[in-house]
């Protein structure tokens, strides 16, 4: 590899919004995520409803249509 031209990599510390912290390697000192793999639906095998609507739902929500 050519010296000078990678970023330089440092460990990360990661949160979710579940609380769960971990660290990884990245080009970043933080990051923060909605999904780990402690609260995944597909690694804890409980299903969870993550819907948060669309943009029709917002809009009948914004302007009182709903």
């Amino acid at each position: 590899m050519k010296k000078g031209i990678h970023p330089e990599y440092v460990k990360c510390q990661v949160k979710c919004t579940c609380g769960h912290e971990f660290e990884i390697l990245s080009t970043k000192e933080s990051l923060r995520v909605e999904v780990c793999d402690k609260c995944h639906p597909f690694y804890t095998g409980q299903e969870r409803n993550i819907d948060r609507g669309g943009k029709v739902d917002k809009f009948k929500k914004k302007y009182g249509l709903a």
